[in-house]
């Protein structure tokens, strides 16, 4: 893939190569480096120039401004909600990236500072190494507005200790930092005013020798202590709960909970568990016990069909309206429809799980051989789109 040549504050993402030190930085700052379409294509085609390329030997991944990536762009899929089809080719890069970022072959490191949600925190969990900050916020909100946990975090929220995962899916509760590196979609936690010599140390490095680059972050990072009020010393409750066959089941579980003493954590989050999309809950919920049973590759597979159902409104137009009223409008009062939990019908949230033929389906190389195959312009899609 030809890489365009802009001025660099034009570019939205930036590739530079020093010696065998290749940076990647997300480069949107205004808009807190959201992952548009060509967004998408640039990673990919840097990812895979990168690792073909005997001279280099280690990605140092960031993003500018104060955001490490802030996930998806949603006004780029709201804006397409009356064309068919229109955001097929952005979702389709994106998965297929995100199978290429988990089993990169070449020594990465992603230096994360401030928001990672959604799919930008994709591009930092699957890392070697993935720095954090005490400025650093990870959360996927995605079920509040009507959409489900994707980009990969049905297969790592699935193996995350006892039903964590379905907490942080349903809830969209933040993990900080310290938080991160705890539950191990973190490696190290370097002080933020530190994160910039940590990044020449490395390119000083000019090695992908791992012990080395372990070493050199290692001799800026700190141990982590949570905070007492950290969510993950509550796991007992969360297990409890979240453990639950059904949302509703789940929610009645956590209401019984918020009234025992020391619960008092648990109010604002059930409030917003409330105010979320009924069928984005229940969507996100299956996606993430399917999960449990599938490999990287089948979730990915799976995520690609549950988003592109989700966005033509097979069952339900939720995810619009709830993009509506948190980014267009901003009124924060969606009108959900079906209303509530109970007006769901769990047969028609079985239907956007539905295989689609093979041709349709996301094409995740099967091994390395094939490694970069299974593109979009590659695919039925761009023949489809063409005719």
């Amino acid at each position: 893939m030809a890489l365009e040549v802009v001025k660099p504050e034009e570019e939205v993402v930036l590739g530079e190569e020093v010696g065998n030190v290749r940076l990647i930085t997300l480069n949107r700052p205004r808009q807190l480096n959201v992952i548009s379409s060509k967004v998408v294509s640039l990673l990919a085609g840097y990812l895979e120039k990168w690792e073909k390329d005997d001279e280099g030997k280690l990605i140092i991944f960031k993003g500018a401004g104060r955001a490490f990536s802030a996930g998806g762009d949603l006004r780029m899929f709201y804006e397409g909600r009356n064309k068919k089809d229109s955001c097929l080719e952005v979702v389709y890069r994106m998965y297929w990236l995100c199978y290429h970022v988990h089993t990169y072959k070449k020594m990465h490191v992603a230096l994360v500072h401030g928001i990672a949600m959604g799919g930008g925190a994709s591009f930092m969990v699957p890392m070697k190494f993935s720095v954090v900050t005490e400025k650093t916020i990870f959360a996927t909100p995605e079920a509040s507005i009507g959409f489900h946990t994707d980009c990969g975090f049905s297969y790592m929220f699935s193996r995350l200790p006892g039903y964590l995962g379905e907490f942080l899916a349903l809830t969209g509760s933040r993990l900080n930092g310290k938080e991160l590196v705890a539950v191990g979609f973190a490696t190290h936690f370097v002080p933020s005013d530190k994160l910039d010599e940590l990044e020449t140390r490395l390119i000083s490095l000019n090695s992908h020798d791992e012990n080395s680059v372990r070493s050199a972050i290692e001799d800026f990072s700190l141990e982590v202590q949570l905070d007492e009020d950290s969510v993950l010393k509550r796991q007992s409750v969360i297990d409890k709960c979240f453990s639950k066959e059904t949302v509703e089941e789940i929610i009645t579980s956590f209401e019984a909970e918020a009234s025992v003493e020391g619960n008092g954590w648990i109010i604002p989050v059930l409030k917003g568990l409330k105010r979320s999309s009924p069928t984005g809950l229940k969507i996100t919920l299956k996606s993430i016990r399917k999960g449990r049973l599938l490999t990287l590759q089948e979730c990915l597979k799976k995520e690609f069909r549950l988003t592109m159902n989700i966005l033509r409104t097979l069952i339900s137009g939720d995810v619009y309206e709830g993009i509506r009223a948190l980014t267009i409008d901003k009124d924060n009062a969606p009108k959900w429809d079906p209303p509530s939990l109970d007006k769901v019908d769990d047969d028609k949230v079985n239907e956007v799980f539905q295989p689609y033929g093979e041709d349709l389906e996301l094409q995740v190389p099967i091994d390395d051989e094939q490694r970069w195959s299974g593109k979009y312009e590659d695919s039925i899609y761009a023949t489809l789109k063409m005719e």
